[in-house]
């Protein structure tokens, strides 16, 4: 793996498995309804390997349903720790690379703006789905462990701002989904010591095709295409542009009302700078508040 393609996959893997919400996620029901005042907590594990390379992250969110103007909405944080490690090639010159730490903290508000109106429990237990569509915003807090002189860490010393849309519609025990996001960057002023490294927003487009079964479990299938992001040190064009697809699947089982198991996994399908990785975890999920 060359120099640029192993910034730029990490760039990448980093954002997407220690907060969730980047641009190459594959997040199924982000637009969905709950009950008002229902609150999650979720923790998990999970991995990404390219070549070498094996990233490992370990989080922990917490989430919010709420009443906005009518509509229900959510707001999450999300808390991940990671490890890393790999060995690369730079001129010719195996390097073996490892960081572990806090990554970069993430917060994300999202509201349905149509079709998801705000109820209680009791009120969500006649609630049918039809059209819903929902927008977000989510952000990146640059607290993540940042080492100047490395070229690899577990944090990424800048700002990644993700504004994004979507709909979901219901056709029986089907969700059929479409969404849309952009990962707008802030510059890393101190990347290998005192150079500045900027990035073009990438912009991706995601679907999902979903499943309920009658014990409220859930299985999805999943593909998102994502472009753009080309990247500069002190404003010298230092790769090309992204063009990525990645398919995946997502299951989701209840144990009770209060819990559930998430398994997830994907894989790079096609990628125009080999920055294909593949990726796997698994959650558990508490719910409590609102009544329930």
């Amino acid at each position: 793996m060359t120099l640029h393609s192993r910034t730029l996959f990490w760039i990448f893997a980093l954002g997407f498995i220690s907060a969730n919400v980047q641009a190459q996620e594959i997040e199924a029901r982000a637009y969905s309804n709950a009950p008002i005042g229902i609150n999650f907590v979720t923790g998990g594990i999970a991995q990404v390997k390219s070549g070498t390379y094996k990233l490992t992250t370990e989080a922990i969110s917490l989430t919010h349903i709420l009443d906005v103007a009518g509509q229900s909405g959510r707001i999450s944080l999300v808390l991940p720790y990671s490890e890393l490690s790999g060995t690369g090639t730079l001129a010719g010159q195996a390097i073996n690379a490892s960081a572990e730490g806090l990554s970069d903290p993430m917060i994300k508000a999202s509201v349905n703006l149509y079709g998801a109106p705000a109820l209680s429990v009791s009120e969500f237990k006649n609630y049918q789905q039809d059209l819903i569509i929902g927008a977000s915003l989510a952000a990146s807090i640059p607290w993540g462990k940042y080492n100047s002189d490395q070229m690899i860490n577990v944090g990424g010393n800048r700002t990644v701002i993700q504004p994004g849309i979507g709909a979901s519609q219901a056709v029986g025990p089907w969700r059929l989904e479409l969404a849309g996001m952009a990962s707008i960057y802030t510059s890393n002023a101190s990347y290998l010591g005192s150079n500045t490294l900027s990035q073009n927003p990438v912009y991706s487009s995601e679907t999902h095709v979903i499943y309920y079964f009658p014990n409220t479990a859930w299985i999805s299938a999943d593909a998102t295409y994502f472009f753009g992001g080309q990247t500069y040190v002190n404003s010298m064009p230092v790769s090309g542009s992204q063009e990525n697809w990645r398919f995946g699947s997502t299951l989701s089982y209840p144990i009770d009302k209060h819990n559930s198991i998430r398994l997830s996994g994907s894989t790079g399908v096609y990628s125009r700078t080999d920055t294909s990785y593949n990726a796997v975890g698994i959650s558990w999920q508490y719910r409590w508040g609102g009544g329930l």
